[in-house]
């Protein structure tokens, strides 16, 4: 049980560490302090979600349904451009310059995007529902822990992200920095949008 948890944990870190559009996201919202824990904890539980549904099988499933992927990449890619657009238009306004000044976004929205960044992004079923889900196969008596290690994980990463950005506030201080985080953000989403139709397509 140890050894799989540990295996589990392990595979999930090293899925979920490189940034990406989700991770980008939450960066964001963890500097600006605006709605950290359902932000967090609604990455959590939606890959807690997949990784369940790829140990229990579902991705035997979602290979006999192509199409969905299909419809996902485009979805996907077309939500990524358009907030990657959004972000380089944050960038260059002067409104963006003073994020403290802002009007802060509202729960609501913050967890809709956040909903959509994760459930958009086909990359996410083939990392969390296929490969974690094949890989599980290996560990027929410890099945269950390698799903808890891998749940862990992606916890532990996302509310460690989430409230650690506060740690780079005094960085953030300053109001160009901020603008280009928002530049690196619009290259992240318009680069993870580019890769989904170049791979995909």
């Amino acid at each position: 049980m140890t050894a799989s948890l540990i295996a589990g944990f392990l595979l999930g870190i090293s899925l979920i560490l490189p940034i990406g559009a989700q991770n980008a996201f939450v960066l964001r919202v963890g500097l600006r302090g605006e709605h950290v824990w359902a932000v967090c904890l609604t990455c959590a539980l939606s890959d807690a979600v997949l990784i369940l549904a790829g140990v229990s099988g579902l991705s035997r499933v979602t290979a006999a349904m192509p199409w969905a992927e299909t419809t996902l990449l485009y979805f996907g890619a077309a939500f990524l451009l358009a907030y990657g657009a959004r972000s380089f238009r944050d960038a260059f306004r002067s409104a963006a310059l003073r994020p403290s000044e802002a009007a802060p976004a509202g729960m609501k929205r913050a967890v809709l995007t956040c909903l959509a960044l994760t459930w958009l992004n086909p990359h996410v079923y083939l990392d969390t529902v296929v490969l974690i889900g094949s890989i599980s196969t290996q560990f027929a008596q410890g099945k269950e822990g390698f799903a808890i290690g891998a749940m862990l994980a992606s916890f532990t990463f996302f509310f460690s992200l989430g409230y650690g950005a506060r740690l780079l506030k005094p960085f953030f201080a300053n109001p160009a920095t901020w603008r280009v985080l928002d530049v690196v953000i619009g290259l992240i989403m318009w680069a993870t949008a580019a890769r989904l139709l170049l791979n995909g397509g």
